[in-house]
């Protein structure tokens, strides 16, 4: 007992390890998108609808195979699933880095899509959920990290789209993602008890008072009874409005803030680099405080942050006004971002969580696709994002009441 107090429970190697592959993703292609939005709108004379239009293909492919990926993961685990993942997300760049036409960029990008579905958030979120309860914020929190410093390389990346175009970085970023992102891929495991450990690596009977204190009585929701509670409802709606401004900004906000703002690509990057750096402190706060207190609350005060700092960046005038902005949407983000999938594994249990966040994909779709659109459309019809961001930040406000309504669900008889 002595010795196996004294080592490092097997699911923190695979907290690293998806925290590596967030990383990737999000340095390569995530949270990079909005330069290579930048850079082809000016080379290639694409719209920015067009070009959001890209990325709201990725999420209707996203939400499309959610429910399909939701029950291969809970038949089979996600271990197979991240690693063909991997591979797709890295042919897809490489793919990318081959094309000519809107057309052909819309097709690359679709197969980009597919592999970070098969090896994303969704997935990975699986996997530490089945191997965490007691420290579950926790664990997310962590592995949210990558995704978090991610958004430190974009300036790299757009240093090298500067440099070196956008079709050689795309083909580097391709065998980046495979090289690296393999070898990470296979430390990923499907449950505890399939390799002899337990759920946070403790003893048995540890799980059977929770955290809290509180008995949890009753078994794990299924798929079908989880869609017919309202929290279910109200925590993949407050999740999609928030949707709405991480992905408008994502894509977005570097183009708003050389065109509209007057900034040079390298510094809108940095500002993008300092909402990375107020992104980890999010996550770093949300590591501390998840598992003590309620999260929807938490998230419900994050919402007013998207908001707020959405607004900022619209009608800057000054610096330290977009300086504020990366910090409350940062903040909000790397704080709110881990707790949606965690609170959903409270409500509902572990046994059917795949299912159940793959239903939820194809609500939470709105605000991934609409953020972008939104954004792009008014921008496209009035030469500024003001009345798109204004409308996004508005709704982002609006979906803090979703959180606080979202109140836990009793759990079904045993």
């Amino acid at each position: 007992m002595a010795a196996h107090s004294k080592r490092l429970f097997y699911g923190w190697y695979m907290v690293g390890a998806g925290s590596a592959m967030q990383f990737l993703q999000a340095g390569l292609m995530t949270q990079s998108f909005g330069a290579y939005v930048a850079v082809l709108q000016a080379e290639r004379g694409w719209s920015k609808t067009a070009l959001a239009g890209a990325a709201a293909l990725n999420q209707v492919e996203a939400a499309i195979l959610g429910p399909v990926l939701g029950w291969i993961i809970d038949r089979f685990g996600p271990q197979g699933m991240i690693r063909a993942g991997i591979v797709v997300f890295g042919l897809g760049l490489m793919l990318l880095s081959r094309t000519d036409t809107l057309p052909g960029f819309y097709a690359a990008f679709l197969v980009v899509a597919m592999g970070s579905s098969l090896c994303g958030f969704f997935p990975i979120n699986v996997a530490l959920i089945n191997w965490f309860e007691r420290w579950r914020a926790r664990a997310l929190s962590s592995m949210s990290i990558g995704l978090a410093l991610g958004g430190i390389s974009v300036p790299l990346v757009a240093w090298s789209l500067s440099t070196h175009g956008w079709r050689a970085t795309a083909f580097a970023s391709g065998v980046i993602a495979i090289v690296v992102g393999l070898p990470l891929a296979m430390v990923m495991k499907r449950r505890p008890e399939d390799h002899g450990l337990t759920v946070d690596g403790l003893p048995p009977q540890s799980h059977e008072v929770p955290a809290s204190g509180n008995a949890e009585t009753g078994r794990d929701f299924t798929a079908r009874e989880a869609v017919h509670t309202p929290a279910f409802w109200l925590l993949s709606l407050g999740h999609g409005f928030a949707l709405l401004v991480v992905h408008a900004v994502s894509v977005h906000s570097i183009t708003h803030m050389t065109q509209g703002l007057g900034y040079s690509l390298e510094q809108a990057s940095f500002v993008y680099t300092l909402l990375t750096l107020s992104q980890l402190g999010g996550v770093a706060l949300g590591w501390w405080i998840g598992d003590r207190y309620e999260k929807r609350f938490i998230a419900a005060g994050c919402m007013l942050m998207h908001m707020t700092g959405l607004l900022l960046l619209t009608y800057a005038v000054a610096v330290p006004m977009v300086l504020a902005f990366a910090l409350l949407h940062g903040g909000a983000w790397g704080l709110r971002g881990p707790f949606m999938q965690a609170i959903r594994a409270d409500y509902f249990g572990r046994s059917a969580i795949g299912m159940i966040l793959g239903l939820s994909l194809a609500i939470i779709v709105i605000g991934q696709i609409g953020g972008p659109m939104v954004a792009g459309i008014f921008a496209d019809l009035t030469g500024s994002y003001r009345i798109g961001f204004t409308i996004l930040a508005l709704l982002a406000g609006l979906g803090s009441l979703f959180f606080i309504l979202a109140r836990k669900p009793r759990r079904p008889a045993a």
